[in-house]
């Protein structure tokens, strides 16, 4: 049976599984090669590691036997871990007096969870990293943003903002809430809390930090809030021509990136490019052309895509979550060198994302419906300039970490799964947060929603030394 969180996506699910969920048109790509699609290689787990027999499968037997308790792990270990819920999001913050902080939501589904959450309560949880060995909650963020913030959560260095907009699967009232955590990020201080979002789901900042969107899946809204002066949010544009899930901006705010889906014949599911330059110049009655859509074969419900550069050549990484037999969320990497012709160079897939996998564990804990299982939800980029990784949460896979030096190549080099037992009954593991970094450490941090906050350390086997080349985050 689906996790409580995912039951209202029920008839999307089925939706996708008759085939009713088209890719719609694309701008012509040309006649680029289609790239692999099976299985990204992986590389040889060191001694002390619990590997898979299939690469991201827990199977059934193994929580019969007791194997699945141990965990899975490749050229990983587990450092640390806080709490027993989790949500969409971990963010990594070091503020101007030397604190570290960690920030994630705590819930998949407000507030269905709140029940399994223990003391801590429901909200964005402040978690004190001065020791990620033993991480401390300093606070618990509680305003109506922060306490269903769905999938928006978003940190933006440069302004040291932490902002979230009040989101739900389905959508709800866009408040946006904006805290400041530049000066003592384990105290955060509240400078807003307004309806400008209109409908909520998911969110994503301009670089700058001077604009933030709201996004709206089933509502059909985008809006662009300005805040410019974050204690006055004023709302600046809104639309209701797309199906927009998360959003990304270039670094100069001035192109953004939507992934969009959805749900129905005439509908559009890929990723949409938007010129969104009259906004962020802040022109009256802006104007936001399509700039080029693109969709790929395996599509099912694209989650969220981040701009990064290669050697100076742009592209994009891209991840759905989701789906049903062809159509597994996994994830991609898009050239956008020329903006108007997108294309993808190459995919970010597992053994069992394929049908022939999803068939075989079709009966292990937490893969009864299309909504959990092993695919894709959120995976995120240690820096915008010649990352060397990517991790990505891939569901009751985990955490999977994937090296993209060779662009067209990725290797997965190390993941990281620990399956959760619920109220005495197995429910795999449930991980759907977008991670945050550590590179001085070579540690990942993430979220699991039936069993909360994770630090975990790559192992010299991963051959992973340094996370990017150079780190440039968005706001940095």
């Amino acid at each position: 049976m689906a996790h409580p969180a995912y039951r209202w996506r029920l008839l999307a699910a089925a939706a996708l599984a008759a085939g009713t969920l088209t890719a719609g048109s694309a701008t012509a790509a040309g006649s680029h090669p289609s790239p692999y699609a099976g299985p990204t290689p992986d590389r040889v787990c060191d001694k002390g590691s619990m590997p898979e027999k299939t690469q991201g499968r827990a199977p059934l037997a193994d929580y019969s036997n007791g194997r699945a308790a141990k965990g899975y792990f490749c050229n990983a270990r587990q450092i640390s871990h806080f709490g027993n819920s989790g949500g969409y999001r971990v963010a990594r913050y070091l503020d101007a007096a030397g604190h570290v902080c960690a920030f994630y939501d705590s819930t998949l589904l407000f507030p269905a969870n709140v029940a399994t959450q223990g003391t801590e309560g429901p909200g964005v949880y402040v978690l004190n990293m001065a020791n990620p060995a033993k991480p401390t909650l300093a606070t618990t963020l509680k305003t109506p943003a922060m306490l269903s913030p769905h999938e928006s959560l978003r940190l933006n260095v440069a302004r040291g903002l932490l902002v979230a907009d009040m989101g739900y699967p389905t959508w709800n009232p866009g408040f946006v809430d904006v805290y400041d955590v530049s000066k003592n990020c384990l105290s955060p201080t509240l400078d807003a809390s307004s309806p400008m979002g209109i409908l909520g789901h998911e969110g994503g900042f301009a670089p700058d930090g001077k604009t933030f969107y709201v996004t709206s899946l089933y509502g059909h809204t985008i809006s662009a809030v300005d805040l410019t002066n974050p204690q006055v949010p004023q709302l600046l544009w809104t639309s209701f021509a797309y199906s927009p899930h998360g959003v990304s901006l270039s670094n100069d705010g001035k192109t953004l990136f939507m992934a969009e889906a959805s749900f129905g014949s005439n509908g559009f599911s890929g990723l949409t490019i938007l010129d969104v330059s009259q906004i962020q110049e802040r022109k009256t009655n802006p104007q936001v052309p399509l700039v080029a859509r693109l969709t790929w074969p395996q599509v099912s419900t694209p989650q969220n895509s981040t701009p990064f550069t290669e050697h100076g050549h742009r592209y994009l990484l891209e991840d759905d979550e989701f789906g049903s037999g062809t159509h597994i969320g996994a994830a991609r990497i898009i050239d956008i060198e020329n903006l108007h012709h997108p294309f993808v160079v190459a995919n970010l897939r597992l053994a069992i994302n394929s049908a022939k996998g999803q068939t075989e564990g079709a009966g292990d804990p937490g893969t009864s419906g299309s909504l959990q299982g092993y695919r894709a939800h959120y995976c995120d980029l240690p820096s915008r300039i010649d990352p060397n990784i990517v991790a990505c949460s891939f569901i009751a896979s985990g955490l999977r970490v994937f090296d993209i030096r060779h662009i067209t190549h990725p290797v997965e080099v190390a993941y990281f799964n620990k399956p959760a037992p619920s109220n005495g009954v197995t429910s795999g593991a449930y991980a759907m947060s977008a991670p945050a970094y550590d590179p001085a450490r070579n540690d990942i941090w993430y979220s699991d929603g039936d069993s909360g906050f994770y630090v975990v350390h790559l192992t010299p086997a991963s051959g992973v030394t340094a996370f990017a080349r150079e780190y440039v985050l968005p706001g940095n």
